[in-house]
């Protein structure tokens, strides 16, 4: 028999981890309903119909297809089967996948229910997402997105305030960043300015290499999609000028460039006025892949440890034009919760008393003191007290290893005197101090 095992890509999560992760979903709710975003969930898989076309030719390799029900082979497309070709056999074998992102679903659920939704729509949504791609330090096949959007309006008020969300959620994880921010139309004006508008999306695919591969790598892959030397020559460097002041007389004859500066500025603007707990910082190199985005984007990256971005999004002017609804236009980001996690793990930064699944834990000497223990533990978890019972009375040793294993901050010791004079001598593991308390004195003290 051979041993179990799990995908690649993906990973199990023990008691004290869920915690952690759990510390990171509830730190990132508070803050999304404190700007006012309504929770939603989506199904895990949707119709390849819904997913494709949307992410990009980069992004439509990752999704994770699912074969259709029972002999799917029945209806599968008999030349591309013999012809052994992938791509056109998909679509006649499998018409399913598993959700890419969050956004894409998100888009298609406004189209559906368009009719009963408020605009603008707020939602945050905490789910997994999976893609198909070569496992590695902080990226896997399967992993949580913790998203926020709003559909329905043009205003940068919401690019200023996902900018405050980033702020705040990070610095209530003690997890100090750089948001950096860009925007579509001011890589457009680049593209323009290199004489190259029509290979755009050639150009941005990679330009968003370029803190995997530096600036050789971009330039190599550049050339490879048939971009002139002359255009990348110019395209490095504008991706070398150091604010948006000094791009106004290069995107001089690009109107859409000079539109994406200027919503920079409006959003610069806008958080003039308020104090940030962590650096934002203009960032023209900052290009994300994703198709669909059209203005202002964004993406995030830990301080003082070796991470890709924890977060990312951006405006997209028409996400459910594809699904026959033109014109709606929404702005959003996204948490890389297990990257997100990582750091903190790596950093060291998780709360100390996360470890502690239970406040106490009642050790008895027999079988009378374990009875006793058990009408106490009603009463302390009646009192909203994380309590547990060691399942056999007898050697305490035992039953203190066990305590310490589990990481319980009290112990509480029941024999004949406490059972006679119905209080519960109760044991500070760190401290070494111990008290005789009534179970109501008891209940107060840990409370």
């Amino acid at each position: 028999m051979s041993k179990p095992s799990i995908p690649e890509g993906t990973r199990d999560f023990g008691p004290e981890q869920v915690r952690k992760r759990q510390y990171i979903f509830d730190t990132l709710r508070s803050v999304f309903v404190k700007f006012g975003f309504q929770p939603l969930e989506t199904p895990a898989m949707e119709n390849l119909s819904t997913l494709t076309g949307k992410y990009g030719e980069e992004g439509d390799k990752l999704l994770f297809k699912i074969l259709n029900n029972g002999d799917f082979l029945s209806g599968a497309d008999a030349d591309a089967l013999a012809a052994k070709n992938s791509v056109k056999l998909t679509s006649s074998i499998a018409k399913r996948g598993l959700r890419y992102d969050l956004t894409v679903p998100f888009a298609r659920y406004v189209v559906m229910n368009r009719g009963t939704l408020s605009f603008p729509f707020k939602r945050y949504q905490i789910q997994p997402v999976w893609r198909a791609d070569r496992p590695q330090r902080g990226r896997y096949r399967e992993f949580f997105q913790c998203d926020v959007d709003v559909i329905g309006s043009e205003s940068l008020l919401y690019e200023a305030e996902l900018v405050q969300i980033y702020d705040e959620a990070f610095a209530k994880l003690n997890l100090p960043v750089v948001i950096k921010i860009n925007n579509r139309k001011v890589l457009f004006g680049i593209a323009e300015a290199a004489g190259i508008p029509d290979q755009f999306m050639d150009m941005t695919v990679a330009v968003d290499k370029l803190d995997k591969v530096g600036i050789d790598g971009v330039r190599k892959e550049l050339s490879e999609r048939g971009i002139p030397d002359s255009a990348i020559a110019t395209i490095e460097k504008i991706l070398q000028t150091p604010d948006i002041q000094a791009l106004k007389p290069i995107f001089s004859n690009s109107e859409m460039g000079l539109k994406g500066l200027e919503e920079l500025e409006r959003v610069f603007q806008l958080l003039s006025g308020v104090t940030l707990q962590n650096e934002l910082q203009f960032d023209i190199t900052l290009a994300r892949g994703l198709s669909y985005y059209t203005g202002c984007i964004f993406e995030v990256a830990a301080k003082g440890y070796q991470m890709g971005s924890i977060g990312g999004g951006g405006r997209y002017a028409d996400l459910t034009g594809v699904f026959g609804v033109p014109g709606l236009s929404g702005v959003g980001v996204s948490f890389g919760a297990d990257r997100v996690y990582d750091v903190l793990e790596g950093l060291n930064l998780f709360p100390e008393n996360l470890s502690e699944s239970i406040k106490i834990l009642l050790a008895s000497f027999d079988e009378p003191s374990f009875e006793y223990a058990f009408q106490c533990a009603t009463a302390l978890r009646q009192a909203g007290i994380a309590t547990e019972i060691y399942p056999e009375p007898g050697k305490l040793k035992k039953q203190f290893e066990y305590a310490a294993k589990r990481n319980v901050p009290f112990v509480a010791i029941l024999g004949d005197a406490e059972m006679n004079n119905r209080t519960l001598t109760v044991k500070d593991q760190k401290s070494g101090e111990q008290w005789t308390l009534g179970v109501e004195e008891a209940i107060e003290r840990l409370k």
